[in-house]
């Protein structure tokens, strides 16, 4: 009998693509390319690394903890106590020019805004002002989606957490305390602002709330986070957008204000200081700790030493495997074939 033809229907075309017949080109690489790349790519890295490291240096950074566990510390009245709105004044110096512009953040240490069930609390429909949903919580903001038989607004473990301690910083000239005007607006991403978080339309923004209550650890609704500007209120209060970007690490700060203003417009000049702080937050039960930071920002941003330490190191292991390759290709090169 005849053999019958193979099927060729599932064949793929005989075209140079799907029978692999396109020109390619594969480079040869040879110690006269690899050992001046090495160099060149280390020096270039050192060259970086150089720039950026000394570029960190030159950031200016005051850091005071005042979490006030230890007794001497200015803080411990109020960490020992549950009083709400008590203020405490840490005091200091500046040795010179605080150069501008001035960044002020505060820093939580062991928290932990990463956890799973904390992060995913919230609802991102009810942040962005969808009327349809926004007085029906997503069951993700368990357990603080109602509260007296109502709708928590805004719902969920981050936004009840919000942080809540305030500061005022003064400069003391001959005794008299001169207040160092802060600059709240613009302190978010423009994203949260503009794009991912609205308040709902519904006549005025009270109004827009009624039928709603307020996280259960907050002192006053959402419409009147901001007593000062009635504009920086609801689901686009500033410092409530700061704190729902949620932190990767355990230890981080946050932006509070900056000092962009008036006569610390240049930056913070060399004298006294104090900083009173209306102590509210609680973060010994977790072992927590607070602090301030006092920052100043480059064109790489704030002070970061690993970045410049990894371009260094980086840069050092390219340059001596250089020096490793060239030794070994000078005692065991093979000598070129005559033609």
């Amino acid at each position: 009998m005849k053999a019958e033809p193979a099927s060729t229907e599932n064949r793929p075309d005989n075209t140079a693509f799907t029978q692999q017949r396109l020109p390619a080109w594969q480079p040869m690489l040879s110690a006269g390319i690899v050992i001046p790349g090495f160099i060149v790519i280390g020096l270039a890295f050192i060259g970086i690394g150089v720039a950026l490291f000394v570029t960190s240096q030159s950031i200016q950074v005051l850091e005071r903890d005042y979490t006030g566990v230890e007794r001497d510390s200015p803080c411990f009245k109020c960490s020992s106590t549950e009083t709400k709105n008590c203020v405490c004044t840490i005091n200091f110096s500046l040795s010179k020019l605080f150069e501008g512009p001035v960044f002020f953040y505060y820093g939580l240490s062991n928290y932990y805004q990463n956890y799973r069930r904390y992060a995913v609390s919230r609802d991102d429909s009810q942040l962005s002002g969808v009327l349809a949903n926004f007085k029906t919580p997503d069951d993700s903001c368990s357990p603080y989606e109602f509260s007296q038989n109502k709708p928590i607004a805004p719902c969920g473990s981050i936004a009840n957490s919000m942080f809540n301690d305030s500061f005022k910083l003064y400069q003391v000239v001959n005794r008299s305390r001169n207040l160092v005007p802060f600059d709240g607006k613009g302190i978010a991403w423009w994203t949260d602002y503009n794009i991912k978080f609205r308040n709902p339309s519904n006549g005025t923004l009270r109004e827009s709330f009624a039928g709603t209550v307020k996280p259960p650890n907050w002192d006053r609704p959402a419409y009147e986070l901001d007593t000062e500007d009635p504009s920086n209120n609801g689901f686009q209060n500033q410092d409530f957008l700061v704190w729902m970007r949620a932190a990767a690490l355990p230890d981080f700060r946050k932006l509070y204000r900056r000092i962009t203003d008036g006569d610390y417009a240049n930056g913070l000049p060399a004298g006294n200081y104090s900083l009173d702080i209306t102590y509210n937050y609680p973060v010994l039960d977790f072992e927590g700790r607070k602090k301030i930071v006092i920052s100043n920002v480059s064109w790489m941003g704030g002070k970061n030493r690993f970045l410049g330490i990894a371009y260094l190191v980086i840069g050092s292991l390219c340059l001596v495997m250089s020096m490793v390759m060239l030794i070994v290709y000078a005692k065991f090169k093979f000598p070129e074939e005559e033609p």
